[in-house]
């Protein structure tokens, strides 16, 4: 292995932390983040959700399985930087690739190891998530360089993560088509639905409720992605009108997120967010409590009573994780339901979304 070049990690509070370079060389800025999760490293790093943030991995050691195309989240990686304690230089794996650092080199994502993330994480859960800049070239003045940093934020990122045109999934012999809304969506959430036996039509965040009807499908699925739910004031109108349809529909992570908006609700940008493959669960409705795989910053704060009802709370910290909608057939949940390398807990939601699409037909026909 070459020798190591020095980087630094500056934040927005003017700390410093001193570490070596690895991936790709430069300069980046993004909304510094952790993540507890102890796998499924190419996961996140694939994950849409992750656009325009830099990721800390609170696991110590990372990247000794290597890299497999066959579990990205999507085509590529939306970090803007990765930060981890150690990565593995000597990787073994019948299934990789490639290593860590030649993935992040050909992806442009700047890393930084060697630095103390347990005590990063500290600063980030007390103090709440926060820009910061990992450089090879630390300035002695860094007056300039913090005001960049305080200026930054995270835009336009449901237009840089989506799709400009529909993409069919067939799966031959299926027994009902689910249009797929692409916010910056998991690759897992079109498979998973696949294995259910439904096919699948993934659209652009803003196709409209004729050209839905005009693909015949049975049902909705409002995807994960990344930024600010309120940013997306154009797919929230269209959301409005997607409810009028009377398909079933079933959200995740943004898609969620945006539903409530749309039905009168609120969001709030949290602390230092919910980012792992370990946060409790409770449907209020079953009793039940079960573990799911999370990456978000906001959460919902209020749903109207007359829209519906929150039914899935963190049992960590009480926050909404999920709202069943009385007034028109759908549920949405703010983890997500079917990741690789997180807990299959949450397989039961699928099952649910297409029971209700067998119940929403049985109904039409009865009328």
């Amino acid at each position: 292995m070459e020798q190591a070049k020095k980087a630094y990690l500056l934040l927005a509070n003017g700390k410093v932390f001193e570490g070596y370079s690895f991936g790709a060389q430069g300069k980046t800025i993004g909304e510094v983040v952790f993540t507890t999760g102890v796998v499924g490293f190419q996961e996140t790093l694939t994950d849409p959700s992750y656009c325009g943030q830099i990721i800390t991995q609170t696991f110590p050691l990372v990247g000794n399985y290597g890299i497999n195309g066959e579990d990205f989240e999507s085509s590529r990686s939306y970090a803007k930087g990765y930060i981890v304690r150690e990565w593995c230089d000597a990787p073994s794996n019948f299934r990789m690739t490639e290593d860590l650092d030649q993935f992040l080199k050909e992806q442009g994502v700047i890393g930084l190891y060697g630095i103390d993330t347990r005590a990063l994480t500290r600063i980030l859960r007390e103090n709440g998530v926060m820009n910061g800049c990992i450089t090879t070239e630390l300035p002695e003045d860094k007056t300039q360089l913090l005001q960049e940093i305080a200026d930054y934020r995270v835009a336009s990122a449901v237009e840089e993560t989506s799709c400009k045109e529909s993409q069919p999934f067939p799966v031959e012999g299926s027994k009902y088509t689910i249009a797929l809304y692409d916010f910056g969506y998991q690759y897992s959430i079109r498979r998973w639905l696949n294995r259910l036996g439904c096919s699948v039509v993934v659209v652009p965040p803003l196709t409209n409720a004729q050209e839905i009807k005009e693909l015949h499908v049975d049902g909705i699925m409002l995807s994960n992605g990344p930024g600010d739910p309120a940013d997306n004031q154009a797919i929230i109108a269209n959301l409005k009108e997607l409810a009028k349809t009377g398909l079933p529909i079933l959200g995740a992570g943004l898609g969620h997120q945006m539903m409530a908006l749309a039905m009168g609700g609120e969001t709030a940008k949290m602390k230092h967010g919910h980012r792992g493959g370990n946060q409790p669960v409770t449907d209020l409705d079953f009793g039940t409590t079960f573990i799911t795989s999370q990456n978000h910053g906001y959460t919902v704060t209020s749903i109207p009573q007359e829209m519906g009802r929150i039914s899935h709370v963190n049992a960590n910290d009480q926050t909404c994780e999920g709202v069943r909608y009385t007034v028109f057939p759908c549920v949405t949940v703010q983890f997500h339901p079917a990741v690789c390398s997180g807990p299959r807990d949450t397989d039961g939601l699928f099952r649910e979304f297409v029971e209700l699409i067998e119940k929403t037909k049985e109904d039409a026909v009865c009328r």
